[in-house]
């Protein structure tokens, strides 16, 4: 069930990503390097900066294992949620002329400046997501979160959730074949919205039952509201010769900024 939460595809031997050389890195300091990139990218203003940090978190997708089509093609859909909103920014946003288009329509400058720096600190982090955090195995990613003392309960809902998606996904899928069993057929009428409540209603009560009889079985094995963590994390040479390079590369990014706000 990797493949939930995780952005890359399962590998066929059992981890995901496959076997690159971020594979091999402990998960909290993946963790903590993704958090400082992105909390760094979305710092930075200008424009040759962002292009750089979005060079960087592609130079890191061959270390990763990720398939570079599918992996791009995960990009192209989340920019997709974002398009409107850039196609719309440099009409919007008031400033210095740029364009003009039939109709009266006029684009800024500054408007399809921020419509670029938006795009590329988005494509950045969110690959840069991908690579360090989405090639995880999600339990191995909540025991990580456990392990930088992240709050207990978060982080059973993370693996409650991997662990039993799939249960009510399946339920779901039963469910919808009893109404097509039944000769149900979506339409645009009330009996289809009725029944369409009815099935969410039925998914939650049936979830309810479920969260509660997975407490009890808990309780008898002797649940005290603590998840015994199996996974050994420790840090290694290449785990912090991983951590330098990161810091490394995050202080020329923001010197570079520095430099060229203050050569503005």
């Amino acid at each position: 069930m990797a493949h939930l939460l995780s952005l890359a595809p399962p590998h066929p031997g059992g981890a995901t990503g496959g076997p690159g050389p971020i594979h091999g890195r402990d998960p909290r300091g993946r963790v903590l390097a993704a958090a400082a990139f992105a909390v760094v990218v979305t710092g930075l203003s200008s424009l040759p900066v962002l292009a750089l940090a979005a060079v960087a978190a592609l130079a890191m997708l061959p270390l990763s294992g990720l398939p570079p089509g599918p992996t791009l093609r995960r990009m192209v859909m989340m920019d997709g949620f974002i398009l409107v909103m850039l196609v719309l920014l440099p009409f919007t946003t008031p400033g210095t002329p740029a364009l003009i288009l039939p109709g009266g329509l006029v684009a800024t400058r500054e408007g399809l400046r921020l419509a670029a720096e938006i795009a590329l600190t988005a494509n950045a982090v969110i690959l840069m997501l991908m690579v360090l955090v989405g090639t995880l195995d999600p339990v191995r990613l909540g025991h990580a979160l456990a392990r930088l003392r992240l709050p207990l309960r978060l982080v059973h809902l993370l693996l409650f959730t991997v662990r039993y998606i799939e249960v009510l996904r399946a339920e779901y899928d039963r469910t919808r074949q009893a109404m097509r069993a039944r000769a149900f057929r979506p339409g645009s009428n009330r009996h289809t919205w009725v029944s369409l409540g009815q099935l969410v209603g039925m998914m939650l009560v049936r979830a309810l039952e479920r969260s509660e009889r997975i407490l009890q079985a808990m309780k008898c094995r002797g649940f005290t509201g603590q998840i015994p963590l199996l996974d050994d994390l420790s840090f290694g040479a290449g785990d912090r010769l991983f951590g330098v390079l990161f810091a490394l590369a995050l202080g020329c990014l923001i010197a570079m900024e520095v430099a060229l706000v203050r050569a503005a």
